[in-house]
């Protein structure tokens, strides 16, 4: 693979007809399910009809649906493991919430099986309301033997549930392909209590240090035998060694003079992880990474997942990667990488992430397949998904979409900008037309930038506008920047045709400053932190 890959679309298609055999080294996926339902609803019938496609992009859920029996039926129809488990499940669920859910993921997780390389390793990130159902499945399409382990990630602090134990870890089932898999010893730091009582004296400049045994007594294969300062008996190293220890300040003498190794603190690797993560600090509000994307994790939670069970140069695929944490990270790392999600809000922000991390150029370093090109294909989005068309659209103008999908008062996104020092970001109002179009939409626009406070309008329209349209457009008149005194047209319209050709929106800029995608600093080597200052990221 020569270019990193971000795919729009169905990851299940995607999968099928653009990751080969055996190509990928690891896997990470954290598929949606909505756990936050009461236990009876997650179970209750469900009969509804739409799209399951379409209502994955707004909701992260499953409902049983006429498209989900097809893929019920057709898993069956093919026989063997998975479709005895599916036959199980579905006898346990009726067409509950969560046998929508798997019968959706059986077959994901077979296309990812069939793309993992013999030394590959696969994580599945879920919470426990799918877990043990998740392991069951996993255990049929990898194989029982091939189970590695169950993490348990401790996401948030405590906190009070009514009339239960407080619910505050997540589950991330590992399994490999193979016996031969690929394994990196992650070592994180030593417990306060660990530290307190073995790391218990301090050199006169304040290292702390631990003393071991320096004595080859009962030491299979036996040791040197010789006297060091008074002390004779079999050492574990050779006098010279020991000379080298002491040279260095190396060597702690009991009450009764018998020579100890320091071990110093800051000299440890610390210890190898265990499978219970509670050192990984889940996102919070004021974390300069955190985007509010609904499903975002932390870049440290990949950051471990990715060196554990990968090299450089590998390729890591995440088939649901929302904000693309795991994409950045790997970028980071040094792997190439496989990014796939369903909404085009998702590509549009990992493409501003990953500009604003690595650097504009970076944009040579991936291609976008899925996206259209061409007016055709944007036309054909529309006719498939108004609502991804318009989030695309409004990610062509690096805007992000309102998250109100009714009733939007004439708001489908907003873009903001600075145009001075006040450090006050200035607003723009974004509107998308896909059907057809006519003099009231720009009059339209006109009273929401006014009733909103903005001093921009902008209107994207798949259909070129009519003249009535554009003059009414000119007859608001101007913004004018206060310092340089330059005009721009308050209301401003935008051909899909002319998006395509790079035309953009014209308003102020100080030094190219964009209040809605806040330029990120670069990751910092010493703590491979990857910090992203999204003001005003999208929403789902």
């Amino acid at each position: 693979m020569d270019k990193n890959i971000l795919y729009y679309g169905d990851n299940l298609e995607i999968l099928r007809e653009h990751v080969a055999d055996e190509s990928v080294d690891l896997i990470y996926l954290d598929p949606p399910f909505n756990s936050k339902q009461d236990y009876n609803v997650l179970f209750s019938e469900q009969n509804g009809t739409r799209s399951a496609a379409q209502y994955r992009a707004f909701e992260d859920t499953w409902v049983w649906n006429d498209e989900v029996a097809l893929a019920f039926e057709n898993e069956i129809t093919r026989g063997g493991p998975v479709a005895d488990a599916l036959a199980a499940f579905r006898s346990l669920l009726k067409t509950s919430d969560m046998m929508a859910y798997l019968t959706m993921m059986a077959p994901r997780l077979g296309e990812l099986m069939r793309a993992l390389k013999q030394s590959g390793s696969i994580y599945l990130h879920c919470d426990t309301v799918a877990s043990h159902y998740l392991k069951v499945l996993m255990d049929t399409i990898f194989g029982p033997a091939n189970f590695v382990n169950e993490i348990i990630w401790k996401r948030t602090s405590g906190h009070s549930d009514a009339k239960r134990f407080g619910r505050v870890h997540d589950c991330i089932l590992l399994y490999s392909k193979s016996k031969k898999r690929k394994w990196n010893t992650i070592y994180v730091d030593y417990e306060k209590d660990y530290v307190d009582r073995y790391y218990r004296y301090t050199d006169d400049d304040g290292r702390r240090f631990m003393s071991d045994n320096l004595s080859a007594a009962g030491l299979q294969g036996g040791g040197y035998e010789y006297e060091w300062k008074g002390v004779k008996r079999v050492w574990r190293c050779p006098i010279s060694t020991m000379k080298k220890h002491d040279s260095e300040n190396r060597i702690f003498y009991t009450r009764n003079g018998i020579p100890r190794l320091k071990r110093y603190l800051d000299e440890a690797k610390g210890m190898p992880s265990p499978d219970i993560w509670s050192d990984v600090e889940a996102l919070r509000s004021w974390h300069k990474e955190n985007l509010e994307y609904p499903t975002q994790k932390p870049l440290e939670l990949l950051e471990r997942i990715i060196n554990a069970s990968s090299d450089e140069g590998d390729t890591v695929l995440d088939p649901f990667c929302g904000c693309g944490t795991t994409v950045v990270k790997a970028h980071e790392l040094k792997r190439k990488w496989i990014g796939i999600d369903i909404t085009h809000i998702a590509i549009s922000l990992i493409k501003h992430r990953l500009s604003h991390m690595f650097g504009a150029s970076e944009k040579d370093s991936y291609e976008i397949i899925g996206e259209p090109v061409s007016v055709g294909a944007a036309a054909q989005l529309a006719k498939d998904s108004p609502y991804q068309f318009q989030w695309w659209a409004i990610g062509k103008v690096h805007a992000y979409a309102d998250e109100k999908k009714g009733a939007d008062k004439g708001i489908d996104g907003t873009k903001y900008f600075f145009d001075d020092a006040s450090g006050k970001p200035k607003k723009i109002i974004i509107s998308v037309k896909s059907g057809k179009v006519g003099v009231t939409h720009i009059r339209d626009l006109r009273g929401v930038v006014v009733r909103e406070k903005a001093q921009l309008g902008v209107y994207l329209t798949l259909k070129p506008p009519t003249k009535p349209m554009k003059k009414e457009a000119a007859s608001a008149g101007f913004y004018t920047h206060e310092y340089s005194g330059k005009k721009y047209p308050k209301i401003q319209i935008l051909t899909i045709k002319e998006l395509l050709e790079g035309k953009e929106i014209k308003y102020p800029k100080i030094h190219g400053a964009d209040a809605t995608f806040k330029a990120a600093p670069k990751p910092k080597k010493k703590d491979k932190q990857m910090i992203d200052k999204n003001l005003l990221p999208p929403e789902e």
